[in-house]
């Protein structure tokens, strides 16, 4: 009762603030989740280890000790989830398939029945219940048995994921028409091999991220290609993947700072759009020229960032089918060159990036509200890239524990008005994702930080699912395809 009073008020008082504003037909909704977080079955069948298993059981890696051993155990409740997802009514259902679940031991020679069996009954019944399944084919959680060759700084790695990548268009390519190859190469590479944040946990700052990044984009270019010569042309599906960026807006209207954070830009967003989207293809030019600099100024014979050859320039320029982005949040950004004998991937950029802490916050340190930042990055895609179709796979406010999260509502009608703004402005998004179906495992966080529509208890062995209120303001937004303007 608390939460539908909650729900009146707030339309009440957003109604007061603006006229309606309807959504366009041809934006579609949905809600997204990855399998590590959700699945649990860690060890169910001949389900392999993953990197994430490994680095959640060890000591001093989980800021509350926990791992995703059960998570929200959608392993065996997966038919509530697809329950969930007709109750708020969306579109789509965007998740990702574990690829150890699927390849026990990462190789292709060894195919789990099981795996299988798993996202068969899952996709099945998301197409029963009319929701579109989006498959992500790698959402960070890498066999462990591949992490023990290099991971993502092998070279291989890209003919291991292609064959992962094509055992999955092969089971389910006659029912998925959407695939992403990859969630976040960003966070991947820069906080689980440049940084000990994320599992794998490597720590090589300046040096193993850009040794992942490249070997990320040669696999994402080579699935791409597998799919677009073999299976597109039977199946008649699309592809592409989905990149993270927060805005980054200059901390003062000085040319230094308005510099400042266009490199950023490129640093963040471009490491990984560039060389698919641009006409030119590679790496930013600002990239490639500062890492070469600094190199050179360490000591070192050679860039490290890893150079590609012509003929890779032309392999990855225009592997997608469209522009997926995830968002969250703006930062500010600020110039600040230093000299440093180590390598360093924030010190290579150049800047300081903070937020402004009068900014609204949440549960987690990084994540502001900000809206207007939204807009801003989606006119920027557009701008950079010649305007491509944008779907934003993942959008969401972080909580303690609360279901009356009115906090969570505010931040979606904030951004759902932004997104509506910039397609005003002319940006073909197609698509809005929010993060997440519900409550789950938040990596690094534990479970701390809660980003999801329903509400679920760790403390009950049965993991129950409750709407929040935020799941009831998605559900009407959704029905009413209409939002009251800020």
């Amino acid at each position: 009762m608390a939460i539908t009073k909650t729900i009146s008020l707030l339309c009440l008082i957003f109604a007061v603030r603006g006229e309606v504003r309807r959504f366009p037909d041809t934006l579609s909704f949905g809600v997204a989740t990855a399998s590590y977080q959700i699945e649990g079955g860690w060890n169910a069948s001949d389900k392999g280890e993953n990197i994430w298993d490994r680095f959640s059981h060890q000591p001093n890696t989980i800021k509350d000790g926990s791992n995703g051993d059960v998570a929200c155990d959608s392993y065996n409740q997966h038919k509530r989830d697809v329950e969930m997802l007709k109750e708020l009514g969306v579109d789509f259902y965007r998740f990702s398939i574990s690829w150890s679940r699927i390849l026990p031991d990462g190789f292709s020679n060894k195919i789990s029945q099981d795996g299988i069996a798993y996202y068969d009954s899952l996709i099945n019944d998301l197409i029963a219940a009319n929701i579109t399944p989006f498959v992500t084919i790698y959402h960070w959680d890498l066999p462990q048995r591949l992490q023990d060759l290099g991971g993502w700084t092998n070279p291989l790695i890209a003919d291991y994921y292609t064959d992962f990548a094509e055992v999955a268009f092969e089971a389910f390519g006659d029912r998925v028409k959407n695939w992403l190859t990859f969630n976040e190469p960003w966070v991947v590479c820069l906080q689980g091999y440049g940084q000990h944040a994320k599992a794998p946990g490597v720590g090589m700052n300046g040096i193993g991220e850009y040794i992942c990044g490249h070997n990320l984009l040669k696999s994402h270019a080579k699935a791409y290609h597998l799919y677009d010569d073999v299976y597109r042309p039977i199946q008649m599906g699309r592809i592409g993947w989905t990149l993270s960026s927060n805005w980054l807006e200059p901390a003062t209207q000085s040319a230094a700072d308005a510099e400042a954070a266009d490199r950023a830009m490129q640093f963040n967003l471009g490491w990984f759009s560039h060389a698919v989207f641009s006409r030119e293809g590679d790496y930013p030019q600002v990239m490639r020229d500062r890492i070469a600099n600094k190199s050179l100024a360490q000591g070192y014979p050679r860039s490290r960032l890893p150079e590609f050859t012509p003929e890779e320039i032309a392999y990855i320029k225009g592997t997608f089918d469209f522009f997926g982005v995830n968002h969250y949040s703006t930062n500010l950004i600020k110039m600040l060159e230093t000299t440093s004998i180590a390598p360093d991937f924030f010190l290579d950029m150049g800047v300081l990036v903070f937020q402004n802490p009068t900014w609204p916050g949440s549960a987690s340190s990084w994540l502001k509200v900000v809206p207007w930042g939204f807009r801003k990055l989606l006119n920027w895609i557009k701008e950079s890239y010649n305007n491509p179709e944008i779907l934003v796979f993942e959008n969401g406010f972080s909580d303690r524990d609360n279901m009356d999260d009115v906090d969570r509502i505010s931040y979606y009608h904030g951004y759902l008005n932004s997104l509506l703004d910039a397609i005003e402005d002319g940006c073909n998004v197609t698509a809005y994702t929010a993060w997440s179906l519900m409550d789950n495992f938040e990596w690094d966080e534990g479970y701390t930080e809660r980003f999801g529509l329903y509400y679920v208890d760790f403390n009950d062995p049965r993991r129950p699912r409750k709407p929040k209120a935020s799941a009831l303001y998605y559900k009407s937004t959704l029905e009413t395809r209409s939002i009251e303007r800020d």
